[in-house]
């Protein structure tokens, strides 16, 4: 069941503030994005700012990175993320220990109304969740509202709307579950 949006008026002070932080967010994204990969702790540090929380040692960005925010960017440990990702994370994105984000990968929590009338005057946000173990595969796109189970891969290209049971596989535009992938109890352990 996807969750309720939490809505934005254009027009009002919480926007506002909103908007403040979202130029932040692209500021330090953008000082993100200046650096090499080679510059891995600087990456970190700039990351860490950006997120209001310490990434964890392993944590591992390939710049460019671009955000809306910021702040509410969770990270677990072991975290890669590749090249060109974009991370919109106004209803809040949590991204699971051990997670792989391939390149040119968009996780999108903002939209608008579907409403013509409306389409201007309010944004809606809804959380992204990406359980552990996870592979998102180069040029996916999620939504806002959506989990991706544990142990799941989201195939290249796709456009995931819909929850991603764990342990499954997804493709396709927009995903579907493909196949499931072997149980928990056959897999060596994580590390």
């Amino acid at each position: 069941m996807r969750p309720n949006p939490i809505r934005f008026a254009t027009a009002s002070p919480e926007w506002s503030a909103q908007t403040q932080d979202i130029q932040r967010g692209i500021r330090l994204s953008a000082e993100i994005s200046k650096l090499g990969v080679d510059d891995a702790a600087r990456i970190r540090e700039l990351f860490s700012e950006l997120t209001g929380q310490p990434v964890d040692p392993d944590f591992n960005l390939i710049p460019p990175f671009y955000t809306a925010g910021g702040r509410r960017i969770r990270v677990g440990r072991r975290v890669f993320i590749n090249q060109c990702c974009t991370i919109y994370d106004t209803g809040g994105v949590d991204i699971g220990d051990l997670v792989l984000i391939g390149p040119n990968v968009n996780l999108i929590t903002v939209g608008h109304a579907l409403d013509p009338s409306h389409r201007r005057q309010t944004i809606e946000a809804r959380p992204i969740v990406i359980g552990s173990n996870v592979w998102i595969a180069t040029a996916v796109t999620i939504v806002g509202g959506v989990t991706v189970g544990e142990n799941s891969v989201v195939g290249a290209g796709a456009v995931v709307t819909r929850d991603v049971p764990p342990d499954s596989f997804v493709a396709g535009v927009p995903a579907r579950v493909v196949r499931r992938l072997r149980p928990r109890e056959d897999r060596a352990p994580l590390v």
